[in-house]
């Protein structure tokens, strides 16, 4: 189906072809609401061409288009702006497509391969709510990429190795008397969690006391009894002690069959899993291949660094002086294990913005050593999630646990549902069916509908608002055209003649928005926003209620009309199902 922007570009280019020779610097947008018209084209660009005044360039140009087009009915000129009036058996004959097109809005198979890294957890403590962004930007943007025609490959990175893992680790063999996830009743991330939390409780002990037998708290922090044995244990674990070894598969078996549960709740998942512990020694591997070809360097301790000060910015560690890798370590082997495995067009990871700086490094790294697909690595950077009460904090135990505020959402989705008899008439199973689906609706698109380069304020009761720009809010909005659906079916109600029926204005809004559809999805793939997603479902949603408002649809008594405006809903409706389900959202049938 032809876009309707590349139409009217076309009707365009086609008339200042013939007019004046050109078909260049042509410019059109949609008409601004306080005028008439449906799309406008800039006259300014054409006026060399023409050598005429603004207002007479337009005039030409518009009486040349309504002359050779039947779909462009009228034209008006405010200044050097033309504004074209589309035809309403136009926007008919748009909706029959649209009706009669099955996977409306999504594009055909590119050829084209992505990988998208999202959730790269820590195994030593549960995810939280920056972890919630990060999981729900992620899985958008690749089933956004996916509806645009790409192959996506959807992974993983675990963060299962390092000193801050060797902290928990450290803590629950100095204090955890054998505590398991079976023994305490709590989930294997929340368990590591408390010990990561344990450790610093202790460190920050030892460090008061060394002060005050005077030593600096610079020293302190280094010579800790307590940081120097985490350190001691990071070292036995690349050796592979066997005792060590044994308990880091422990610890890390309890966090993933936690993090599971907190998956599945939110309804993401992962083609592959990577974890760091396998990835790291190709890194090094790289690190020895830089440094045989004068890329990097070593110091007088061993450690090895790139010099990246000609580039703008400074020297880089890329492994420590007794031979431990650090994050650009293995992420210069994951990089390279992951473009040779799966031949991919470009890789998205979707880290928060505090580690802008490492990504430009990575890039810069890579492209030294030789490898120019470093050019197709893209760093989706987003804003840190406060909360009213400020920002938090996983070594102190402030953090918004995940699994604790998915809770709250269904919980208070199931108050404000009850509050305003959304659940009447529902059994117990559909009413817990529906608060799960509202309250990870709300939590999901409260969060997407922001764009991700933004800092954002979560407030769990204003996005469970069944009115405004909320998730609830557009889920209502389904579930009561599907209401007037099985009504309709339910009466015997048929919609086939649908086409017979004269076109109202709104309908016509409503059936351009509809058309704007793929262009909206084109869009946001492009620019990895599920943001573009969220604010076009809810214009949807807000333009159809107004027009439900003011226009009886099952009560309507021509045939023909209510015919029409019934498939108007439906498509309405399963324009609303697919884009929510963009954001990975579910909408219910009732409510």
């Amino acid at each position: 189906m032809l876009n309707i922007e590349e139409f009217i570009s076309g009707v365009v280019c086609r008339a200042t072809e013939e007019l004046w020779g050109t078909s260049d610097n042509i410019q059109i947008q949609k008409t601004r609401k306080e005028f008439e018209g449906d799309y406008t084209v800039v006259v300014f660009p054409l006026l060399r061409a023409s050598k005429k005044s603004p207002e007479a360039t337009a005039t030409e140009l518009g009486e040349k288009i309504v002359a050779s087009t039947p779909e462009i009915k009228s034209f008006n000129v405010i200044k050097g702006f033309l504004n074209l009036v589309v035809d309403s058996s136009f926007w008919a004959q748009r909706f029959g497509e649209i009706v009669s097109t099955e996977n409306f809005g999504m594009a055909p198979a590119s050829g084209r391969t992505i990988m998208i890294e999202y959730s790269s957890p820590n195994t030593n403590k549960p995810l939280h709510l920056g972890h919630i962004r990060n999981n729900l930007l992620g899985y958008s943007v690749a089933t956004i990429l996916k509806a645009n025609g790409h192959n996506v490959i959807k992974v993983n990175l675990v963060n299962d190795r390092g000193i801050h893992i060797c902290k928990s680790m450290l803590a629950w063999q100095l204090y955890g008397n054998g505590e398991t996830p079976a023994s305490s009743g709590m989930k294997g991330d929340h368990l590591v969690g408390k010990y990561y939390v344990e450790f610093d409780k202790h460190y920050k002990a030892e460090i008061k006391e060394l002060v005050a037998q005077g030593m600096s708290e610079d020293e302190a922090k280094k010579k800790a009894p307590i940081m120097l044995a985490a350190q001691e244990m990071l070292r036995k674990w690349e050796a592979k002690d066997e005792a060590v070894y044994s308990l880091w598969q422990t610890m890390n078996g309890w966090v993933y069959e936690g993090f599971d549960v907190t998956y599945k709740a939110l309804g993401v998942d992962f083609d592959k899993v990577y974890y760091e512990s396998e990835t790291y020694l190709l890194g090094k591997s790289l690190v020895e291949d830089g440094l045989q070809k004068g890329v990097f360097f070593r110091k007088e301790d061993n450690s090895v660094w790139i010099d990246l000060e000609a580039d703008g910015l400074d020297q880089k560690l890329l492994l420590r002086g007794d031979g431990t890798s650090v994050y650009m370590t293995q992420d210069l082997g994951t990089a390279l294990s992951r473009f040779d495995e799966n031949s991919l067009d470009d890789m998205i990871y979707v880290v928060g913005n505090e580690q802008n700086y490492h990504f430009q490094v990575l890039k810069l790294v890579l492209k030294k050593l030789g490898y120019e697909w470093s050019d197709n690595i893209f760093h989706l950077s987003y804003g840190m999630v406060e909360l009213p009460e400020g920002k938090m904090k996983s070594r102190e135990g402030t953090v918004v646990d995940a699994d604790d505020l998915i809770a709250d959402m269904v919980g208070t989705a199931r108050e404000m549902s009850d509050e305003l008899g959304k659940l009447d008439g529902c059994t117990e199973e559909e009413a817990n069916a529906i608060c799960e689906m509202v309250g990870l609706g709300a939590l999901k698109y409260f969060i997407l509908k922001v764009d991700p380069k933004k800092t954002m304020l979560f407030d769990p009761r204003e996005s469970i608002d069944f009115n405004g720009n909320t998730g609830p809010f557009i889920q209502y909005t389904h579930a009561r055209i599907r209401s007037i659906m099985r009504k309709a079916e339910e009466a015997g109600i048929a919609t086939d003649n649908f086409l017979q029926a004269p076109l109202l204005q709104e309908e016509v809004e409503l059936i351009k928005l509809l058309s704007e559809y793929p262009a909206v999805v084109r869009t946001a793939g492009e620019q990895f926003a599920p943001s573009v997603i969220a604010a076009y479902a809810y214009d949807l949603a807000k333009q159809f209620n107004g027009y439900y408002h003011d226009h009886s649809i099952l009560k309507e008594e021509n045939e023909a009309v209510r015919s029409l405006r019934l498939k108007l809903a439906a498509e309405v409706a399963r324009v609303i199902r697919s884009a929510m389900s963009l954001l990975g959202i579910n909408v219910p049938e009732r409510m």
